[in-house]
């Protein structure tokens, strides 16, 4: 892939610098992604084949629901997988922003896959409930719940950690499924400890709780994506990007900043205002040291274009022209 390289316009207009830094960093936070999935998938698809010959030794629902869950986790790396290795492919005249939003749509699909894991436990839990069945092996459903709960929480921390440290919301939505997952398993535990005790109700009842904590998975997960979706930021990132441009000599004060997660990137549009009576030369300076501070010291931020507005004389109005045009 060709590296980025600077484009500079004159300063009274947009213009647009990416470093070829960035450019390395975004790679290696595809490759860091496509790594935490690969190794995240085997580890859970290997808990979700032990679990399943335990559910059809036992006939357990509750570790059959925790089984599908686990089943669901894992296969939402598919998506998230090819998500990361579309987001590589450089921009064209046609997607000019690049392919980031591939990973919200692979949210969209873990978010449909969650859902689907919740109806399967759902259904199969009151179908068990209306007619109880007796446990079997229920030593092995206890062990299978402990397996559950610890190659889920590992995934878990895995997947939390570098999705945080590389802005990826979808890889996030994924840890946190997978969390849940852990604790649902530990759950199971309750439904193996009630089939010991002679009360074969609890299997059915846990995988009835099961359910409900997928569907609370589900509703974070969904919230996550959806603030992707409409281009949600944390407000302190905003207050960050304003601290940085007004510490720029020569920015007299700060307008509008915007800033916008594309994939697990940031992409900023903000607007500075220098002395009305500098130079182009001298204001073209200012927006390119402005452009530059925000690449640097904004976290995850990949791309910055940034505006130059006149700052005065007083009641000079520079933008009469585009009055009926701006919305507020």
């Amino acid at each position: 892939m060709k590296p980025l390289l600077g484009r500079i316009t004159h300063a009274l207009a947009p213009h647009s610098h990416d470093t070829n830094d960035k450019t390395d960093s975004a790679l290696e936070s595809s490759s860091r992604g496509m790594r935490v999935l690969a190794i995240s998938f085997t580890v859970l698809m290997a808990t979700a084949a032990i679990q399943a010959v335990i559910v059809v030794a036992s006939g357990s629902v509750a570790l059959l629901g925790d089984t599908l869950h686990n089943l669901a986790d894992a296969l939402t790396a598919v998506p998230l997988a090819i998500a990361f290795s579309v987001g590589r492919r450089p921009a064209t005249r046609r997607f000019t922003y690049g392919y980031g939003r591939a990973e919200d749509l692979a949210g969209i699909v873990i978010v449909l896959l969650i859902a689907v894991s919740a109806a399967l436990a759902g259904y199969e839990a009151v179908v068990r409930l209306l007619d109880p069945q007796e446990m079997r092996a229920v030593g092995w459903v206890a062990g299978a719940a402990l397996i559950g709960f610890a190659g889920n929480e590992w995934v878990a921390r895995y997947r939390i950690k570098v999705g945080r440290e590389i802005g990826s919301a979808a890889l996030v939505a994924d840890g946190l499924h997978a969390r849940t997952d852990g604790f649902t398993s530990l759950a199971v535990l309750l439904g193996a400890g009630g089939a010991a005790l002679g009360f074969p109700l609890a299997d059915p009842i846990v995988g009835l709780l099961i359910t409900v904590a997928i569907c609370f998975v589900l509703r974070d997960a969904a919230r996550e994506i959806y603030h992707r979706l409409m281009d949600a930021v944390d407000p302190a990132l905003v207050d960050e990007a304003e601290r940085i441009l007004s510490a720029v000599d020569g920015v007299r004060r700060v307008g509008s900043v915007r800033l916008r997660w594309i994939g697990h990137a940031l992409h900023a549009e903000v607007e500075i205002l220098v002395n009305h009576d500098m130079s182009v030369v001298a204001a073209h300076k200012v927006a390119v040291e402005a452009e530059h501070r925000l690449i640097h010291e904004l976290p995850r931020l990949r791309a910055a274009t940034v505006h130059t507005d006149p700052h005065g004389p007083a009641g000079a109005d520079h933008h009469t022209t585009l009055a009926t045009h701006r919305t507020h």
